[in-house]
Parts: structure tokens; C-alpha cells; sequence
């Protein structure tokens, strides 16, 4: 009798163990994806500000279609494609910045302070959502979660390379 009600213990822990273990990797999908929407937003609001600049004076002609060109495509990137195109963006922000804006105005200069803070937000956004992608892949690597599929049908995320840009 004191096997079976050892049996059943161990039998209940293994499930309460299971069933905690889904239910954590469900949360840690869901932290990736809410991660991944906000990083998306605030990347969607830099190629519009991108835009703005692009249409303002402070670029020349050739680095305002440069800019254009950019900003258009990391909006309207597919996800297999996101990476070039927001390094793309990055790349001629930077090149932008780089020449350097002595003549801005004070709507420019608030355009330029904006995205500023705008880049370190993507920064904080960057981070957030790596450490998600770790974490939910370190879960997801466990014995007990491969053995018992408890990641469902959800895909293994991933993070993106232009995650890793200076921006």
C-alpha cells in the first residue's frame, strides 16, 4: 500500500512539475511576442521619423532618396527581409548624422532630439526581447519540455541581426 501512495506522490509531483513547466514556457512566449510587437512599433515610428527628416532641409537632395528609400523599405520589410532593410535605415541614419547638421532649425533640432531618444529606446526594446529569445530557448533546450513537447506548436524564436547594430 506505501508503494502505491509513493507512486502516486511522485506521479503528482511529476505532473504538478509538467504542468508548471508549460505554463512558464507559455509565458516566456508570451514575453517574446509582446517584446517583439513593442520593438516592432518603436522601429515602425523611427522609419516615420526617418521620413520626416528625409523631408525636411536637413538632408541634402542625394541623402534625403537615400533616406527615403530606407525608411519605405524597413517599413514595408517581410519578416525574412526585416534585418537588411532596418540595417539599411541604421546605416543611412548614421550617415546622415554623420555629415553633420550645423544649419537645423528648431522643428529639425526637435525632429534630430527625437530620435535620439528614439534610438535608445530601440536600445532598451533590443535587450528586452533578446534576453525573452534567451530565456524562452534555454527553457525550450530542457530534457523534460523536448521529451514532452510542452513548446506545442509554437516556433523557436529568434532574434534578428540587426538586433546586434550599434544603430
Amino acid at each position: 500500500m506505501r508503494t502505491w501512495i509513493s507512486i502516486g506522490f511522485l506521479l503528482l509531483i511529476g505532473i504538478w512539475y509538467l504542468s508548471f513547466s508549460a505554463t512558464r514556457l507559455d509565458r516566456l512566449h508570451h514575453r517574446v511576442e509582446t517584446s517583439w510587437a513593442n520593438l516592432d512599433v518603436l522601429l515602425q515610428k523611427r522609419a516615420a521619423i526617418a521620413l520626416e527628416i528625409a523631408h525636411s532641409d536637413l538632408a541634402d537632395p542625394a541623402t534625403s532618396m537615400l533616406l527615403t528609400g530606407a525608411a519605405y523599405q524597413a517599413r514595408d520589410a517581410e519578416v525574412k527581409n526585416r534585418s537588411m532593410a532596418e540595417s539599411g535605415l541604421s546605416g543611412a541614419l548614421g550617415l546622415l548624422i554623420a555629415d553633420g547638421l550645423p544649419h537645423a532649425s528648431a522643428p529639425e533640432q526637435a525632429l534630430l532630439q527625437e530620435l535620439s531618444v528614439l534610438t535608445s529606446k530601440i536600445r532598451i526594446a533590443i535587450s528586452i526581447h533578446t534576453d525573452a529569445v534567451s530565456s524562452t530557448q534555454m527553457v525550450r533546450r530542457k530534457f523534460f519540455v523536448r521529451m514532452f513537447r510542452l513548446a506545442g506548436t509554437a516556433p523557436l524564436p529568434v532574434t534578428y541581426e540587426f538586433e546586434s547594430d550599434a544603430l
